[in-house]
This record gives structure tokens, C-alpha cells and sequence, in this order.
């Protein structure tokens, strides 16, 4: 509980929390974010469990893929590699996955996968910034399955909106599900599967809106505290006043096969 926490020491404690990873732990009591039904990680567990070659596409800090492939156990995949864009990222993720056989690979976002044609039979992806079906195709194995969890439009536009203001109709509906099934379907894939859902989520203390605005970079561009002090400032207010600021995150699940020769 934050208190009557002043929000300078909130401000100070949101900046000075590492970023690297994708370890939410320390939002625990002071954010809170509903989980899809269908289990991300405990179902990508299970696919590992039956696969011979998985790739996971921007890993993060690799803690989604080690909790995955500690569910597989131990009918872990023979081979398991993973890439990663952001440099503090890649150091995190080959520290945590090296001990258990993954190789991770440093590799930009937007570049080509830098793998071999047909080189894995399930492909995992958690969140990418956005699906690149043709590498996608060319890397997965006829029969292969890509298998993923992305963020969905609109997603925690609430808080978007409160820095920005109202976005246009185009970035709202920017990583539609929809859109992205057509994309699949283009580069050759079948789409088996495709859930959505949207997802409460709470901020309970300007520390919260703060290192979260840090961590996903992509939400409010260029975020720094000295750029919105005003906006930052009325918000915390409010929160002491009305209680936590309430958004919706948006996700969806893909299930998608490669056709057979």
C-alpha cells in the first residue's frame, strides 16, 4: 500500500525500477492486470512438450519460454532457440536460458529470422510487436505450427488517451485480429485457431502508471517523467481521490498451421 506516499517519492521509485525483462512481479499490490482464459504459457508448455525444434520469437527476458519449458519437462524439445532485439533484453534471456539449452540469438525486430528454411516445427511468439507471416512461413516446417499470444487494438487506451489525447481511428484499430488472419492466410498459412479478449486492468498508485509507461515503451513514445509532470501529477491526484485508474488490455491467440507438402 502506498499510503499517503507524496508523489514525488512515488515518481522517484517508479523511475528507479529496472525495465529489463518481462518479470511484472513488481506490480503486485499496486497494478493488476485480468489474464487471458486460455493460459499462455501453460499451453505453449504443452506444445513443447510434443515438438522436436522450437524457435520463440522475441523472447524478452526469457522468463515466459523457461516457465513454458519447465512445464514441458521432461519431454523438452531437442533443439530450442529464441531471439531478442533489445540489447539489456538479450544479456537477461541467455543468462535465464542458457543453464536449460536455448540458444538466443540477437536479432533486430524487423530483420529477417536468421535461420534456415524449414529449420522448426513449432514456432512461439509472446506479444511481438507484430507478425511477420512470410519469415514466419519460411522458417516453420510443412505441418508446422506457429503458436502465439499478440496484443490486440486499442489495447490500455485509456491510459494511452489520458497522455495523447484522442488517437485517430486508424492507430485504434492498428493490430486487429482480423487484419492479422488475412496476413497469415497471404503468406500460405491456415489460421486453426484465433481467440480475443479484453482484459481489465488496474493502476493503483502514480509509481505503477510510471514504470509501466517505462517498461512498454511503445504505449506513449518517448515517455519521460519531465515531459508530463502536469499530466502525471493530476493523475495521482485523482488516484487518491477516486481510487485506481482503470484500463483494458487487449489480447488475442493464434493458432496457426503450416499446410503438409
Amino acid at each position: 500500500m502506498t499510503g499517503n506516499r507524496s508523489f514525488e517519492d512515488l515518481v522517484a521509485e517508479g523511475v528507479a525500477v529496472p525495465t529489463e525483462g518481462w518479470d511484472f512481479s513488481w506490480f503486485e499490490g499496486r497494478a493488476s492486470e485480468a489474464r487471458p482464459s486460455w493460459g499462455y504459457a501453460r499451453s505453449a508448455g504443452e506444445r513443447l512438450a510434443g515438438a522436436e525444434a522450437v524457435l520463440d520469437i522475441q523472447t524478452g527476458g526469457g522468463e515466459v519460454l523457461d516457465f513454458a519449458l519447465g512445464r514441458a519437462e521432461p519431454r523438452r524439445p531437442a533443439l530450442v532457440a529464441a531471439t531478442e532485439g533489445w540489447p539489456p533484453n538479450v544479456a537477461k534471456a541467455t543468462a535465464l536460458l542458457r543453464p536449460r539449452g536455448v540458444v538466443v540469438v540477437a536479432a533486430p525486430d524487423d530483420a529477417p529470422l536468421p535461420f534456415a528454411d524449414e529449420a522448426f516445427d513449432l514456432v512461439l511468439s509472446r506479444h511481438p510487436v507484430r507478425p511477420h507471416w512470410d519469415g514466419i512461413a519460411r522458417v516453420l516446417r510443412p505441418g508446422g505450427t506457429y503458436f502465439a499470444q499478440h496484443v490486440g487494438p486499442g489495447s490500455v487506451f485509456e491510459l494511452v488517451e489520458y497522455f495523447l489525447g484522442p488517437q485517430p481511428p486508424e492507430v485504434r484499430r492498428a493490430r486487429d485480429p482480423e487484419e492479422e488472419r488475412a496476413g497469415a492466410e497471404a503468406a500460405g498459412l491456415v489460421v486453426a485457431g484465433l481467440r480475443a479478449e479484453r482484459l481489465r486492468m488496474e493502476f493503483h498508485d502514480i509509481a505503477a502508471v510510471v514504470h509501466f509507461l517505462r517498461k512498454v515503451v511503445w504505449m506513449v513514445p518517448g515517455f519521460t517523467v519531465e515531459a508530463y509532470e502536469p499530466r502525471l501529477r493530476a493523475l495521482h491526484e485523482r488516484i487518491r481521490r477516486e481510487g485506481p485508474f482503470v484500463a483494458h488490455s487487449a489480447r488475442h491467440l493464434f493458432d496457426v498451421r503450416k499446410p503438409d507438402r
